[in-house]
């Protein structure tokens, strides 16, 4: 027989939901904005910054060097060198080994990460409170004093072209790389692959001729967030970097997209499903829209709750996980749809993505919907800048694309003003389908005459 106060238990709790079921949740708190804690700056005579942020209380420091380089700066002929650099980097310092490097880091409690991308280059790591003055030590000697050692060049130019492969095999990538070359055929910014050639072709010579080049101090800002000694990581960093060269000032290559209105298939025979990429330029962070255009793109697709995701996903089931997604590129973003979506559904899926974007174009969303996706990204914003490596994020981001700190601490606020009547404004500025770019890469036999029946632009062979 079953316990008897398992069901004396159960009616009571189904009592107390009843009573309770007309009963509305609280109100949520109102939203508040993001408060960059105080913070330190120190430049160096050779240019360097130190940007210092005493925060939380856990006993350990966030260290991240930034460097204003990376793919912004290979030529067409030197795709991803950057990235083989960072890669030798690892392999140590003219006075320490790889090794020697990672047994003192994890003796400190951290380890070290070096890595590139399209506007920053950095060496960071997270360590216990009373080694961040070692730790700056160690990672300075990394920065400023690769081996670059030329009988590792071939194994990691072999790995990489491994990864290469790997990452070329998946259609996302295929719809990506046609995509943002496109877009950008003449800039760092559409050469997203290099070639097994390419990579190939690089030596030592090369990657030590870009570091010369791009590496430097008044490229470099070190960022220390968390607990430490101020005095003594600013002791640490005079002594590390003071006799370091200058190097040249960053010079990132603005790009100009093209409108292209260009509809490529990338044919991949049996494909169950069509991978699909629709988008355009837009604006950068820098511009007076890109909060109102940022609210925007939650709704129509930039969030899971979003208008394209509720419908392909939710309601018609053409596909799993759609997304739209508004990039942050120096004085040039991109928005774009993405989505994987099922053989026999695809001009119906690009029809419904473009439905959407019309609905919202010529009507205004409701403010309850407004207050529902605001809410949410405000307050996934704020957590997101509650760590020293979040709030280091956000630095270096206002630094890259040459903001204000406003910008940050607004921010919350600026998205609350947001009307509907401005994101059916931004939709209509920039969210244009007769100029969007199509990249799908499915079965081009199942698949051609539906994206020709949905856009009508001609297919480039």
């Amino acid at each position: 027989m079953k316990n008897p106060i398992i069901y004396i238990l159960a009616f009571t709790f189904s009592i107390a939901m009843f009573g309770q079921e007309k009963e509305l949740p609280p109100k949520g708190g109102e939203p508040k904005n993001f408060k960059l804690p105080t913070k330190e700056v120190v430049t160096l005579d050779n240019g360097l910054t130190l940007v210092m942020v005493p925060y939380g209380s856990i006993p350990k420091a966030t260290i991240r060097f930034s460097l204003k380089t990376g793919n912004i700066d290979e030529n067409e002929n030197q795709v991803w060198l950057s990235d083989i650099l960072a890669d030798l980097m690892e392999e140590g310092s003219t006075t320490k080994s790889g090794k020697q490097i990672a047994d003192e880091m994890a003796g400190m409690g951290g380890n070290l990460n070096i890595g590139v991308g399209l506007h920053t280059a950095s060496i960071s790591s997270s360590v216990l409170y009373e080694f961040t003055p070692d730790a700056i030590a160690l990672m300075a000697d990394v920065l400023k004093n690769p081996k670059f050692p030329e009988e590792e060049l071939t194994r990691l130019k072999d790995n990489m072209k491994r990864d290469l492969s790997v990452r070329l095999s998946r259609p996302q990538a295929q719809a990506s790389r046609d995509f943002y070359g496109t877009l950008y055929p003449d800039h760092p910014y559409g050469r997203v692959y290099p070639t097994d050639e390419m990579i190939d072709s690089y030596t030592v010579e090369d990657i030590k001729s870009f570091y010369d080049a791009h590496f430097g101090a008044l490229r470099t800002t070190v960022y220390i967030a968390g607990n430490f000694d101020s005095k003594a990581a600013k002791e640490a960093v005079e002594a590390a970097f003071g006799d370091w060269k200058e190097g040249t000032e960053a010079n990132y290559n603005i790009a100009e997209p093209v409108v292209a209105n260009e509809v490529k298939i990338i044919d991949r025979p049996g494909a169950p499903q069509s991978t699909i990429y629709y988008g355009l330029a837009v604006i950068d962070p820098s511009h007076e829209d890109y909060i109102a255009l940022d609210v925007t793109n939650s709704i129509l697709g930039g969030s899971f709750a979003s208008r394209i995701t509720s419908n392909i996903r939710e309601d018609k089931g053409y596909t799993y996980s759609p997304y739209s997604s508004l990039d942050s590129n120096y004085k040039s973003g991109v928005w774009y749809e993405a989505a994987d979506v099922t053989t026999e559904h695809t001009g119906a899926s690009l029809a419904e993505i473009q439905k959407e974007i019309e609905r919202l174009q010529n009507e205004p969303p409701t403010q309850e919907e407004m207050d529902g996706i605001i809410n949410y990204e405000s307050g996934i914003y704020v957590l997101q800048n509650s760590t020293p490596g979040g709030i280091i994020s956000q630095m270096i981001f206002l630094d890259t694309h040459d903001l204000d700190e406003s910008f940050l601490t607004n921010k919350v606020q600026n998205m609350h003003a947001v009307t509907p009547e401005k994101v059916q404004e931004m939709t209509k500025k920039y969210i244009i389908p007769e100029n969007m770019t199509l990249i799908v890469v499915g079965d081009k036999a199942k698949i051609q005459n539906q994206i020709q029946e949905t856009i009508q632009t001609p297919l480039k062979q």
